[in-house]
């Protein structure tokens, strides 16, 4: 395959970062704008983001390299979605009873893939009557026990337990994600030496 002019792999190596930024701009304008879109809107808007991206950037690299960078890409948009809703602030704080802890199992099919997995979902009783259950891959706390529940009194984002969400692990993997999809789209032909 011909090798791709600098031009076109400098743009492609900038696609990444435009993503992210558009895709952040939009994730947080839908978390905490004021005006914010309807959840139908920022998903489909997110969806073609992502889709968008990945589609341009697989139509500036050449070769097997933008499969895997159009793979990176698109996990990298996601992980980014991902640290902006546990970045949104949950400004309210409830002390809430739990009133039950149900525990759901499920599976999944097929060899190789990872085996039964519990998911325990906590009833609550807080002042208001919101949040009314927080689910969490461990059990908080006992069917009478109390915690402390920051949540968002507009509902855009999913109630947590107190000081649980850190956008850290998700952001890093974002940066580490795109970076190499910049670096793939950048690098130039790779010399076959046989």
């Amino acid at each position: 395959m011909p090798e791709a002019e600098p031009r076109v792999r400098g743009l492609a190596a900038l696609v990444p970062v435009v993503a992210a930024a558009a895709l952040y701009g939009w994730a947080h304008w839908c978390y905490a704008g004021a005006s914010a879109p309807s959840g139908t809107v920022a998903l489909a808007g997110g969806a073609v983001l992502v889709v968008g991206a990945s589609v341009v950037y697989f139509a500036c690299v050449v070769g097997s390299r933008s499969v895997f960078g159009a793979l990176f890409l698109a996990l990298g948009l996601l992980l980014t979605v991902t640290a902006t809703d546990q970045a949104a602030a949950r400004a309210e704080v409830a002390l809430c009873a739990v009133r039950d802890v149900q525990e759901q199992k499920t599976s999944s099919a097929g060899e190789g893939l990872p085996g039964e997995r519990i998911v325990y979902r906590h009833v609550l009783n807080c002042p208001g009557g919101y949040p009314d259950a927080l689910t969490d891959d461990r059990r908080i706390a006992a069917a009478g026990g109390e915690i402390r529940v920051a949540y968002d009194p507009r509902h855009r984002v999913s109630p947590a337990l107190e000081g649980a969400n850190s956008p850290w692990a998700a952001g890093l993997g974002a940066v580490v994600l795109l970076a190499l999809s910049a670096l793939l789209a950048g690098a130039g032909r790779i010399r076959d030496t046989a």
